[in-house]
């Protein structure tokens, strides 16, 4: 039976994980019922699954299961799937083929969108030609840099929007050994000003590893680059590495010699839940990150069944800048893997938003949301509004592959059950969004050939 908070274990000192293959060496994997340890089974053959200790003993409460918010966030769940992909893989796993179960999760995981938003075909640059694997860059100022050490996370997450990093399909997965290519890369490219560096989580990387990729981001030849940003679920997951890790120390140091390089280095916490920062080791995590000079922003997808509560994301937010974080943005859900399970009509994402914004302060309201990070841009929900007797979701670009559509407000017929971009059809008689009559957006390469011609001029 699951334990009284007041008999919790004392917190993890070493960084231990559970897979499909060792969760039934958890203590709680007993406290499940045996359909809820063969839903786990089954559909993590397709989604991929990894928690931990500190998730397992600090984040779930287990007298809520299966409806625990960080429960749904981490265990797989049959609903997850169709039915029919259920039924069909449950079946081929207790019949025992390698070789169907194989064919069978491969066409579940293809027909799940794996890559949304132009990941592989529209965000891939290219030097000399040649693409580079481990980067990404779809807005001009920004590219995204996914080092091959961190592409794991301290523990996943069930809607994770890249979960094809996680599960095998290397044809799809964004990796870079070193370091060199992005160097070389920025180095013909001035207009970058941002580099992101994502995963997995580089987190999961030890302080010296973490130091090889980003110390020649410092070299004076990139003066040009005035932000490195770090994604990172651990501040939530496993908070310890920032306190007690056995390279803490280390870490941190690392991030004051990147502020003193003149830098700011920015930490993108993801956080998905109130729970998440009131443990008192994720409330000293934050604070350490922001006295080493970087600043922390918060930043998360909103999820059915995880945070609909607009009382939980006032909570986050308000305790985030009471410690020195940044409330940066809540994401609509990404149309990608399980998204039936969890996205929400962007109307409620909005009135969810709505609500939790007018409980906070106004320090807490450089939050941005609800905000779809869709094929030509970021577009945030501006809100529902009637015009002319017609009700209509009020849009705008916050980021955009064209940057003259960047700030410009556009407008969609109202739809109670849109939960996505494509689902939105043009106000006003019209037959498609602006974006959309535009001339098609060109390579990234030539993009960027152009901007470069422009400034050199």
């Amino acid at each position: 039976m699951p334990q009284p908070v007041h008999d919790m274990p004392l917190l993890p000192a070493r960084f231990k994980p559970y897979t499909r293959q060792t969760i039934g060496q958890a203590r709680q994997w007993e406290w499940l019922s045996e359909a809820q340890r063969e839903e786990v089974q089954v559909v993590s053959h397709v989604m991929p699954f990894r928690t931990n200790e500190y998730v397992l003993d600090r984040l779930i409460d287990w007298n809520n299961i299966p409806d625990d918010p960080i429960y749904r966030l981490v265990f797989p769940h049959r609903d997850m799937l169709a039915p029919e992909q259920y039924g069909q893989l449950r079946a081929l796993l207790q019949e025992g083929e390698p070789a169907a179960i194989e064919a069978c999760v491969r066409a579940i995981r293809h027909g799940m969108n794996p890559h949304p938003a132009g990941q592989m075909t529209h965000n891939v640059p290219q030097q000399g030609g040649v693409p580079l694997r481990g980067l990404q860059h779809k807005y001009d100022q920004t590219v995204l840099f996914f080092p091959s050490a961190g592409q794991t996370c301290h523990a996943y997450c069930t809607f994770c929007f890249r979960w094809p990093q996680f599960v095998g399909m290397d044809d799809m997965k964004f990796d870079a050994r070193g370091s060199g290519e992005l160097v070389a890369y920025l180095q013909h490219h001035r207009e970058v000003t941002d580099v992101l560096v994502t995963g997995g989580d580089p987190m999961i990387m030890n302080a010296r590893q973490l130091a090889a990729y980003l110390e020649p981001l410092l070299d004076p030849s990139l003066a040009h680059i005035q932000n490195i940003r770090i994604g990172t679920k651990a501040v939530a997951y496993w908070p310890q590495r920032f306190v007690s890790d056995r390279d803490a120390d280390d870490l941190l140091r690392l991030f004051e010699r990147i502020v003193q390089a003149g830098k700011n280095l920015a930490i993108m916490g993801h956080y998905s839940h109130a729970v998440e920062l009131r443990q008192e080791i994720a409330q000293q995590a934050l604070k350490r990150i922001v006295g080493t000079g970087a600043t922390l922003r918060m930043q998360g997808p909103l999820i059915r069944h995880i945070n609909e509560d607009p009382k939980s994301w006032a909570e986050l937010w308000q305790t985030g800048t009471r410690l020195g974080a940044i409330p940066y943005y809540m994401f609509v859900e990404r149309d990608t893997g399980p998204h039936a399970y969890f996205s929400l009509p962007l109307a409620r994402a909005h009135a969810i938003f709505q609500a939790a914004y007018q409980m906070v302060s106004g320090l807490s309201r450089t939050v941005r949301g609800p905000s779809m990070s869709a094929f030509p841009g970021k577009i945030l929900i501006d809100g529902v509004v009637e015009i002319a007797g017609e009700k209509l979701f009020a849009l705008q670009f916050l980021q955009a592959r064209n940057p003259d559509w960047v700030r410009r407000p556009f407008y969609a017929k109202f739809d109670a059950n849109a939960t996505w971009l494509d689902e939105l059809k043009p106000a006003f008689g019209q037959e498609k969004f602006f974006f959309e009559l535009d001339q098609p957006v060109p390579d990234i390469p030539a993009v960027h050939k152009v901007i470069r011609l422009a400034q050199a001029a």
